[in-house]
């Protein structure tokens, strides 16, 4: 399985949480970022993490995680997994592609998602809620690194995702959706009691 790696995407501005970086923001005592590099970390794993640039604040939480440098990150989520599928070593054959802003994404659920890899001859595989709606992170064989290097804008693999054979993998709850874009959606999360 050390053929598969994780990416996880950061290099995003956070706009909508501006002023604050949401993944700065704390979870379980710790920057998301650092909460998530760990948890991916844990897998054993290859571990990659897309940052805006060397001198950002996130880059002194990403611990033992590979760090690549996105110098159009302003363009939107494509220019990140552009810069992370180049970047990956020649050996990697599969990448599990998971934004960064989804802090009930544990280690065994991104162990659970690649448990279902059996090559590079296989599905896409995505995970999603228990209910089956359809979410992150997202594992893609190596046949596809083609076409995820030319995707373009904000709106991630979806491009890739639509015309080509998808085989969901559920994880408990709404852990493959609950993603944290705004100030009122981690407020909602918090008086959740998370």
């Amino acid at each position: 399985m050390s053929h598969l790696a994780i990416l996880l995407l950061a290099a995003g501005s956070s706009s909508r949480m501006a002023p604050q970086d949401k993944l700065l923001e704390q979870v379980a005592g710790e920057p998301l970022i650092a909460l998530m590099c760990r948890r991916a970390a844990l897998t054993g794993l290859p571990c990659y993490v897309t940052l805006p640039d060397a001198n950002h604040p996130r880059v002194k939480w990403i611990g033992s995680t590979t760090a690549i440098y996105v110098p159009d990150a302003t363009e939107g989520m494509a220019a990140s997994i552009r810069a992370g599928i180049a970047a990956l070593p020649d050996q990697i054959e599969a990448v599990m592609i998971l934004p960064t802003d989804m802090p009930e994404i544990e280690s065994q659920d991104l162990q659970h998602l690649a448990a279902h890899y059996h090559g590079m001859d296989g599905p896409i595989l995505r995970a999603s809620a228990a209910d089956g709606t359809p979410g992150h992170p997202v594992l893609f064989p190596r046949r596809y690194f083609d076409a995820l290097c030319t995707l373009s804008g904000d709106v991630g693999a979806r491009a890739v995702l639509v015309n080509e054979p998808v085989k969901l993998v559920a994880l408990p709850g709404q852990r493959a959706i609950t993603d944290l874009d705004t100030p009122e959606a981690w407020a909602n999360w918090r008086a959740d009691g998370n």
